[in-house]
């Protein structure tokens, strides 16, 4: 099975997306299952994880409905706030629909990251550990300092990391970024997500050597059992359409990458971390 491990539908009309502003004209606009479908059938995808793209539990409920209606949608990664006090009662709720498969923490949008290392915070991210829940992990380079300081704490979270972390590409920028997610991926329940790259590159003038040596260092840190594939559609499309994103992932690949370790990365890896069925 080939599977787009992260990707998003949203409906504007819900008003759930703030960030979706007409000021962003290319996702200004409904992005549905059938939207989705032509790319999955020309890299023959058998199908996607959509992954949460607004901070409510309506839109976790939205997309889990629109899961009801779409066998290529495999599963779904929706959101929480672990400060509600009532977290764990609607994690127990999603839990209840076939297809939810975890939470994603939005860490990105925190003013200051250590609130993750707050104990409130940390008790519910333990929680979750301790379900063995898969969650993926919004964070941008520099805010990887913070999360070994999670990890050390709660050392057997199941998680993975979404967009390599939002390394600064189109600076070039390689530190501390590089040393930071070599720590992290000693930690041998943390995959990572080779996604949301090229919007993290110069949207204009990116060329797909830019990717080689993040693509390279990811695969070396985590192997190729723990990476997978994430087209990051549609937001990608403020940089490149689906078919340049799978170019620069096909591209930033060591020679000799085999069979089996394509397999892992277009697929098994991500049946795996989030225990689909092959």
């Amino acid at each position: 099975m080939r599977i787009d491990s992260h990707q998003h539908f949203w409906k504007i009309e819900r008003g759930d997306y703030g960030w979706i502003t007409p000021e962003l004209p290319l996702l200004y606009r409904d992005y549905l299952p059938e939207h989705l479908l032509p790319h999955l059938e020309m890299h023959e995808i058998d199908g996607s994880i959509v992954v949460q793209a607004a901070p409510t539990l309506a839109e976790t409920e939205y997309i889990l409905s629109l899961s009801d209606q779409s066998e290529r949608v495999l599963g779904v990664v929706g959101w929480l706030d672990l400060t509600d006090p009532a977290y764990r009662e609607h994690y127990m709720r999603f839990s209840k629909h076939p297809k939810f498969l975890g939470v994603r923490l939005m860490i990105q949008e925190l003013v200051d990251a250590n609130v993750i290392l707050e104990p409130a915070y940390m008790e519910a991210v333990k929680w979750l550990a301790d379900r063995n829940s898969c969650v993926d992990l919004l964070v941008t380079a520099d805010q990887l300092g913070p999360v070994l300081k999670l990890l050390e704490q709660v050392p057997h979270l199941r998680c993975v990391i979404d967009h390599i972390a939002k390394p600064q590409i189109a600076n070039s920028v390689l530190e501390p970024w590089s040393s930071q997610l070599s720590e992290i991926s000693t930690y041998s329940n943390v995959y990572c997500k080779l996604s949301g790259m090229v919007t993290e590159a110069n949207p204009h003038t990116w060329q797909t050597a830019d990717f080689l040596p993040y693509i390279r260092h990811v695969l070396h840190c985590f192997g190729s059992e723990r990476v997978m594939f994430g087209s990051d559609w549609p937001v990608c499309l403020l940089s490149a359409g689906y078919d340049e994103v799978m170019e620069v992932l096909e591209r930033g690949l060591p020679e000799g990458f085999t069979q089996e370790e394509r397999e892992n990365l277009f697929g098994r890896n991500a049946a795996d971390f989030y225990r689909l069925p092959l």
